[in-house]
């Protein structure tokens, strides 16, 4: 059932990670390696970097409680305590005392259940499922919807094409339909390879690039739409155009002004298929405020050749195109109308609605675009735990301000008093805007509790942390909705004795707390993993696949699955194109709403009922930019999974002098007097970092790109060792409609640090004493004995 090993004796043992299939070669307790699966044409480097984090030296190896807390501290030092290294139970009841009290001193909504995905590939042991589940059969919670990633595509795309949040991935062409069919990919935000490494539920064989190569070998041209040059393979030979950031939707408005006045806009389709073309014509062409959105209004916000947008939208119009939005774009200030804008050009493209043509969301991310999705088991959730739901991105907007309204998607919703976080799963002081807001947001509940298995910042700032085990260390098995391969996940190594799953913290406090028969089922986690397993066959098997069973599979550790394509047309809107009447969209109008009526109701200045040039609150080009010169783009790594193993190998030796690298282009670092190499601080007025200078011209001058996922290593005036980005970006909502994240909208000026710098410290674990020493202090928060 395991792969564990006797000393001395190698074992090769396979699981899966988010980046991908691996065997994983263990002797006695220890990771040795890891081998990516033989049958991955395109495997991720990450998996090297693992081995060594498992057995970390800023590993938790032992459930901690903040030595301050126990005093009765409500958060004033945290992040800056130190911790008490306590027993199972002890911290079982405390954790199981505090939800208890919460609860029923204030209500279900004061508990905020934190988790945001990626937490595992496995179908079990998916953090997030797992503290759900409990919250819910604890009395409820307050939870998060939408993503950091594409919250704003999320809440925009349903009034615009119908369907669910995500519909547009499923419903664009696949790659296979671009290679027989398009002519052009228009790649908003880029196409970046780095992008193609990550699949939720893990992917068994990376062929996103492969797809990506033989389209351009078939004929099809790229143009890549980004500040950062790389953000296309140079194997696609793309044209570049270096647009400022966050003006996507002027480049398309002006884009589509020349389809219009050249009179090779698809207009059939818009006036057959489309709501409101009309009125977005005469806001393109200027009939109501006076301006003209055409290629010279435009090169003066983007910073792009008004004659390459003429022959852009020439060259769109003479071909089968793709329109393809990144996530990245709708990241900015007013990010929904950049996927509006994008569905408006695909309509008038004349390619909508034909194979290989249209509209595409996030292809070139994870396998978007090569293959059907699949049903697939989850673990089961009770009705009615989420008693109250806020916008994942406003997390620090609730903390701070209980009781304050937010427009949200048409609905008003207030903010509860959240007295309680419980994190498993994910790290806020990654993914977060404006961190140094948040550690004052983090100080208000009065008590955090957080389930991790090494010393980031988040567990560091938590009162009560559960020492969890690993993926190496769990069983389990996975299957990307997207993928053709279910892989078994066998347990590598066991976890440190005083480290449990995940599953196995809840198990107990449920238990404690009067429903542990109800959390569990009666199941090992054994026995969930293979009903998990059988409730996936059952459903593959509605879809006319036959899984073998759990015992034939497990033994062979993985089990291949026919490729499931989208639609014969690729999953493009021919449908809708052929007879609108009979085949509705899922909108007001059953048609492409060009002009949402109902979202120009909710009376929302930030984001009125049709895509639209909005200002946002900084860009280049401006008076803000006379401060602060340079756009940070604060983009995914290449050597790591958000902030997942960046102790590891591979994310170490991407740094500079042990900081995350900021790209800069030759002529910014010049007028800087900064050389590839030197340490430089990177600031603005929301805070400030340290990073490595590396050159190069492969970004647009002007602008700076540092990427997400270091980890947050602020000294005590705030500044970050280590280059974490999220000091610099505003903790701002895209707009009153979908309150998504705005991390893309950031302007920074960046100097050389000089020779004094500070030793970066994001790996050095906290101060710990031992409860056995007589330490440890007795009294909670709620004044009551421990």
């Amino acid at each position: 059932m395991t792969g564990d090993s006797s000393a001395g004796e190698t074992i090769r043992t396979p699981t899966t990670f988010h980046w991908g299939r691996y065997d994983v070669l263990s002797s006695g307790d220890r990771v040795v390696a890891l081998e990516p699966h033989p049958g991955d044409p395109d495997p991720s480097p990450i998996g090297a970097g693992v081995p060594e984090v498992n057995h970390a030296p800023y590993r938790i190896t032992r459930p901690m409680v903040r030595e301050s807390w126990l005093r009765g501290d409500h958060g004033s030092e945290r992040g800056r305590d130190r911790f008490v290294a306590v027993s199972w139970d002890r911290a079982s009841d405390l954790a199981a005392g505090e939800l208890a009290r919460v609860r029923d001193e204030h209500g279900p909504a004061a508990i905020y259940g934190g988790s945001y995905g990626w937490g595992s590939a496995g179908r079990f042991h998916h953090p997030q499922s797992q503290i759900h589940r409990f919250l819910a059969m604890a009395g409820g919670y307050t939870a998060s919807v939408n993503t950091y990633s594409f919250a704003a595509m999320e809440v925009v795309l349903p009034h615009v094409i119908g369907g669910g949040p995500t519909s547009l991935h499923e419903r664009g062409p696949t790659w296979r339909k671009i290679t027989e069919h398009a002519g052009l990919v228009v790649s908003f935000g880029g196409l970046a390879a780095k992008n193609t490494q990550m699949v939720p539920g893990g992917p068994s064989r990376h062929t996103q690039t492969s797809w990506q190569r033989a389209a351009a070998e078939a004929g099809v041209r790229f143009v890549n739409v980004s500040p950062v040059r790389d953000d296309a393979a140079a194997d696609l030979g793309a044209q570049w155009l270096p647009l400022r950031p966050g003006t996507d939707t002027a480049l398309m408005l002006a884009l589509i002004h020349v389809l219009l006045t050249e009179d090779l806009a698809d207009t059939d389709f818009a006036n057959r298929c489309c709501s409101g073309f009309d009125r977005l014509r005469d806001y393109v062409l200027g009939r109501g405020d006076g301006t003209a959105k055409d290629p010279a209004w435009a090169t003066g916000i983007t910073g792009v050749p008004a004659g390459d947008i003429r022959d852009l939208a020439r060259t769109i119009a003479a071909h089968r195109t793709v329109i393809n939005l990144a996530w990245s774009i709708q990241r900015h200030d007013h990010g929904e109308q950049p996927y509006w804008a994008g569905i408006a050009l695909a309509a008038l493209s004349g390619s909508c609605g034909l194979p290989g043509g249209g509209p595409a969301g996030g292809l070139g991310i994870a396998e978007h675009g090569t293959r059907g999705h699949r049903r697939i088991a989850a673990l089961p959730q009770p009705p009615g735990g989420a008693v109250a739901r806020i916008p994942v991105a406003r997390v620090a907007d609730m903390l701070l301000d209980p009781g304050a309204t937010i427009d949200y998607d048409g609905e008003r919703i207030t903010f509860p008093d959240i007295r309680l976080v419980y994190w498993a799963g994910g790290n806020p002081f990654h993914h977060h805007q404006d961190l140094g807001r948040l550690e004052r947001a983090w100080r208000r509940p009065d008590t955090v509790i957080v389930h991790e298995s090494w010393w980031n910042a988040t567990a560091t700032r938590a009162d009560i942390v559960f020492p969890v085990a690993t993926t190496l260390e769990r069983d389990d098995f996975a299957l990307g909705s997207a993928d053709s391969t279910i892989s078994a996940m066998h347990r590598a190594v066991p976890p440190p004795a005083e480290v449990r799953t995940d599953h196995a913290v809840f198990a107990g406090l449920a238990e404690r707390l009067g429903f542990g028969e109800r959390f569990t089922e009666g199941r090992s986690e054994w026995q969930w993993v293979r009903e998990l397993y059988d409730r996936t066959r059952d459903r593959l098997r509605d879809e006319g696949v036959d899984l073998p069973g759990f015992d034939a599979f497990w033994n062979a550790g993985s089990a291949a699955l026919p490729e499931k394509d989208m639609t014969p047309d690729g999953g493009s809107f021919a449908a809708l194109r052929a007879d609108p009447a009979a085949a509705p969209l899922a909108t007001p109008s059953g048609r492409i709403e060009l002009v949402s009526d109902t979202v120009a109701a909710f009376g929302y200045p930030d984001c009125p009922g049709m895509p639209m040039w909005l200002e946002p609150y900084e860009r280049l080009g401006t008076e803000a930019a006379e401060r602060h010169g340079l756009h940070l783009v604060s983009n995914q790594p290449k050597t790591r999974l958000h902030s997942q193993y960046d102790g590891g190998r591979v994310s170490r030796e991407s740094k500079v002098g042990g900081r995350e690298p900021v790209d800069l282009h030759p002529d910014d670092a010049r007028a800087r007097g900064i050389a590839d190499g030197d340490t430089v601080r990177i600031h603005n007025d929301r805070g400030a970092c340290l990073a490595g200078a590396r050159l190069t011209d492969a970004v647009r001058p002007g602008v700076a790109v540092l990427a997400t996922g270091a980890w947050y290593d602020p000294d005590a005036d705030g500044l970050c060792r280590h280059g974490n980005p999220n000091v610099l970006t505003r903790d701002v909502g895209t707009s009153r409609l979908a309150q998504g994240p705005t991390s893309g909208t950031t302007l920074v000026e960046i100097e050389p640090a000089g020779p004094d710098v500070p030793d970066v410290r994001a790996f050095d674990p906290p101060e710990i004493v031992d409860d056995d020493t007589g330490h440890a202090p007795t009294t909670l928060p709620s004044g009551r004995p421990g």
